[in-house]
């Protein structure tokens, strides 16, 4: 049996690199060869053990690559095509899908309702941290990559584009809006550029890293406020008169920006949740103004399938946005431990890395 290189969830604190068989497909799947990857804020909460999955994992949910072999029943693609795939792969026919949720695809069953169903790939299947990745559902999933563009080019369209756009639509951004985002990573940069092709008037950010802030500043942001020097909400509010902001966006997943994110909302604002959080939350009943300020607070898992790779792949040809900036660091699939040390500790000003095996 032919064997791959693969970056393999251990146990908490150990991802390796090591050797599997190359994914088996069925009727409806594809085998794609991986060209390129990266690693995920997610990623690093499953290496710290703060959300589980199966010791043996191949872990990474964010591919580019060539089709090496189709399914029996795949129609519209061919062998040797370039491919992106959604960090979630929807199949098309649970309930959640047919309610237009795909990202929870799976999720509800006769047996109990499970959040993130539509999230398999180093999740509950093997990933793509590796040679070789067996895509799930392949027509409902692959979407081709238009020759002009390159890999690092749509390298954010799988995940944090996805998810960082759909923080600001779920969010409702409308055109004049005030918009906050709190916390500059990858998918709070792409809420950024995403509040700004939805028409926010007024993009203010928050984060401590001054090298995110001024990448930032290059995604639509106006103002910028680093945390460790001022506080916040107090420049929030100066900065909006005290009316608050239209749509605050939370893009770290932690008590404090969540509810820092709460406190400058206007009456009848929005919430707009995309952190992964690894604790329970509290509200503060003065922030929630005791429930009857008429907030909004909506969360959002990337949303995936290959409609949204095409819309995504569009913005970029169509250059109305350019994430390669985002791209700071590149390593091979053989130094992926090197890698995952270097993100996980966000070393060197590092925001994402690209994996070639």
């Amino acid at each position: 049996m032919k064997k791959m290189k693969a970056a393999v969830f251990v146990e908490p604190g150990r991802i390796v690199l090591d050797e599997k068989p190359i994914p088996d497909i069925g009727p409806t799947d594809a085998l794609i060869r991986i060209t390129m990857t990266t690693i995920c804020g997610t990623d690093i909460h499953i290496l710290k053990g703060e959300y589980p999955v199966e010791s043996g994992l191949t872990v990474g949910h964010e591919p580019v690559g060539v089709i090496e072999r189709l399914g029996a029943e795949v129609k519209g693609f061919q062998e040797g095509q370039r491919v992106i795939c959604g960090a979630i792969t929807p199949g098309g026919h649970s309930h959640a899908c047919l309610c237009g949720c795909h990202s929870q695809d799976g999720a509800g069953t006769r047996h109990g309702w499970k959040p993130m169903g539509g999230w398999r790939l180093g999740n509950t299947i093997d990933g793509c941290q590796a040679e070789y990745v067996r895509i799930p559902d392949a027509m409902a999933n692959l979407a081709e990559v238009p020759s002009p563009l390159t890999d690092e080019q749509v390298l954010m369209c799988p995940d944090i584009m996805s998810t960082g756009f759909s923080g600001a639509e779920r969010g409702d951004v409308q055109i004049g809006d005030v918009v906050a985002i709190f916390a500059q990573g990858p998918i709070g940069l792409c809420a950024t550029a995403g509040a700004r092709l939805r028409g926010a008037s007024r993009i203010i950010v928050v984060d401590m890293l001054p090298v995110r802030l001024a990448v930032a500043k290059g995604m639509g942001a106006d103002i910028v406020i680093n945390a460790r020097e001022t506080d916040p909400v107090q420049a929030i509010m100066a900065a909006t008169d005290g009316r608050g902001v239209d749509v605050a966006i939370e893009a770290l997943g932690t008590q404090a920006t969540f509810e820092a994110a709460l406190r400058v909302l206007r009456p009848g604002g929005t919430l707009s949740s995309l952190g992964v959080y690894s604790s329970d939350l509290t509200i503060p009943l003065g922030a929630f103004a005791a429930g009857l300020g008429d907030h909004r607070i909506i969360t959002t898992l990337c949303p995936g399938g290959k409609e949204r790779m095409r819309r995504l792949m569009a913005i970029v040809a169509a250059e109305r946005l350019d994430l390669t900036p985002l791209v700071t660091h590149r390593f091979s699939l053989d130094e992926i431990e090197k890698a995952y040390e270097l993100f996980s500790h966000q070393r060197d000003g590092v925001i994402k890395i690209a994996i070639t095996p």
